[in-house]
């Protein structure tokens, strides 16, 4: 097993992630054939199959499991190298890989990419938007450098910077406008749209109101996908929702919505950056963190 690459691994790595040759071949920036002869010229080097192929998708063996986990740490421990290199040459950052929640990905970013680009010229940034499990799992495997999420997570193995806090919002329809804003009281018994499951706003949201989804009356709760689409709702009449305060100015330009803020305790949430604890790159990351925390203007600091 002389002739084993870290490119044959991250191609490996790419496939038992995405089960998919097309997807993995596309993640990896090379054609299908090629991705599929290199797993071959892995599988003849490690002397076993890694994948059990049928039809379009391909799933790992029992050996291709094991292998996979080894990979993985491999990978990783290489990436922390790289990144011990430069952090040790004291320079910038080169590349990062941030990964960002939906609920504040589309009204963050704008501000945060610029800032980052001008700051660090040339830096090399790939960003990826998912809910907040899928972006841990990726820090721990070493795919992230960094994500920003809502605080807490309390994951053992990572570092976490609170940078804002903001509160939420009540959006009504149109022809609620002028109306005090609802206690919670009052809350849990409109007809409340929420994102659905796996996003930790709505776990927020729900927390606010003191309530859960009842299987008896399925249509007190009506879930959505993104906060565009809450909105557009509460616009059709169909109820109430809960937004970010970062969210307003985008999702209601559109939209013939009424703005509700509660009085005081106002519902929020704490907005931070997540990163591995044995990253090389912490002190650039908590850098960073000070850009992320200015790209998010204006909104106020914890």
């Amino acid at each position: 097993m002389t002739n084993l690459t870290l490119k044959q691994l991250r191609y490996f790595e790419a496939l038992a992630r995405h089960g998919h040759f097309g997807r993995a071949a596309e993640a990896c920036s090379i054609s299908q054939p090629a991705l599929s002869m290199q797993i071959k010229v892995l599988e003849g080097e490690l002397g076993s199959d890694l994948f059990e192929r049928g039809g379009r998708q391909v799933r790992l063996t029992r050996f291709g499991e094991g292998i996979a986990e080894r990979a993985r740490e491999i990978l990783r421990s290489f990436d922390e190298l790289e990144g011990y290199a430069r952090a040790s040459r004291g320079g910038q950052v080169a590349r990062l890989r941030i990964g960002v929640i939906p609920t504040v990905a589309p009204y963050l970013l704008p501000n945060l990419i610029g800032d980052l680009t001008r700051l660090h010229g040339g830096l090399d940034l790939h960003v990826r938007e998912t809910l907040t499990p899928k972006l841990v799992e990726e820090l721990n495997e070493g795919r992230l450098d960094m994500a920003i999420v809502a605080l807490p997570v309390s994951e053992p193995s990572l570092t976490e910077v609170a940078l804002f806090t903001e509160s939420f919002v009540l959006l009504r329809p149109r022809a609620d406008d002028g109306k005090p804003a609802p206690s919670r009281e009052a809350l849990r018994e409109m007809r409340l749209l929420l994102l659905e499951e796996g996003h930790c706003f709505r776990d927020q949201a729900l927390s606010f109101c003191n309530t859960r989804p009842r299987a008896a009356q399925p249509r007190d709760l009506l879930d959505a996908s993104s906060l565009s689409t809450l909105v557009q709702m509460v616009d059709a009449g169909l109820g109430v929702t809960l937004i970010p305060e970062m969210a307003v100015a985008v999702e209601t330009r559109s939209a013939s919505v009424s703005i509700v803020r509660f009085e005081a305790p106002q519902p929020s949430r704490t907005i931070g950056m997540v990163w591995r604890r044995t990253s090389p790159l912490a002190p650039q990351l908590r850098e960073i963190s000070e850009v992320v925390r200015q790209s998010a203007r204006p909104l106020p600091s914890p």
